[in-house]
């Protein structure tokens, strides 16, 4: 696709930062047997990768704000505008030396998610959509999947820590879900979850309880890819609050109704 010129220099900062990921994460696979030696590794390379990215971002665009998972949010000169960065979502995953993570890259304006990138360098897969533009992959076009029955889609979420006080609603919804579809996976990378619904590889994907980095970027995507969505919670709004139902047309009303109890 011919992106935007703000689309050019998200792409140009992802890959970027995806080198040095895919680098660090060939040690990482070397340093499993150490828990702490492992997770102080992963920690710098997720701080290297969003300062590379931070750099090529805010060297282009000094003026637009900036809200990253690792950094201060940072008001812009430019009000309207800021990036929104998640420089290595599926940390647990790049921690365990399991190849599913990925870099997330929105653009928001005055409140509004307009350009959008989820970059997995480990598989050199990269998402892109623009507002009104359509939702890519590489170099193709992607939509969501054509399936139509809840009991033959493959659905996604996240399923949080045993100390998590979200863990009894989410064992909740799982029980409503999974008997009524085809399967639920639960592969520990929200951006991938949302890129995947996008491509027809997943038929939905819910998640509450995330940060704006978590789903800004893949919001976008499902969006110009023909997905339908809205928040777990009716009058939720899905970037700020950090939550997600979203399917393609067919099932998304059975779907949200699942998922809502």
């Amino acid at each position: 696709m011919q992106g935007s010129a703000n689309l050019n220099v998200m792409i140009k900062a992802a890959r970027k930062a995806g080198r040095s990921l895919v680098k660090d994460f060939r040690e990482v696979e070397n340093l499993q047997v150490s828990v702490k030696g492992a997770g102080d590794f992963v920690s710098r390379a997720d701080l290297a990768a969003e300062k590379i990215i931070r750099d090529e971002l805010m060297g282009a665009r000094p003026n637009y704000g900036w809200l990253a998972e690792e950094s201060a949010e940072e008001a812009g000169a430019d009000p309207t505008r800021r990036w929104i960065v998640d420089p290595l979502d599926g940390t647990t995953n790049f921690l365990h030396g399991l190849p599913h993570w990925c870099i997330s890259i929105a653009l928001e304006h005055k409140g509004e998610i307009v350009s959008a990138l989820v970059f997995d360098p480990a598989k050199d897969e990269m998402f892109v959509a623009e507002k009104g533009g359509g939702a890519w992959m590489n170099e193709s076009r992607v939509r969501v999947s054509g399936r139509r029955a809840l009991i033959e889609g493959v659905f996604a979420t996240g399923i949080p820590h045993s100390g998590s006080p979200a863990l009894p609603e989410v064992l909740r919804e799982l029980g409503r879900v999974m008997p009524a579809t085809a399967g639920v996976r639960h592969w520990g990378a929200a951006a991938l979850n949302l890129a995947y619904v996008a491509a027809g590889r997943f038929d939905g994907y819910w998640e509450r309880r995330m940060k704006p980095w978590d789903v800004a970027a893949g919001l976008l995507i499902c969006r110009e890819a023909g997905a339908l969505v809205a928040p777990v919670r009716e009058g939720r709004d899905i970037v700020e609050d950090g939550e997600i139902v979203c399917a393609n047309e067919a099932m998304f009303d059975g779907f949200l109704k699942l998922v809502r109890g």
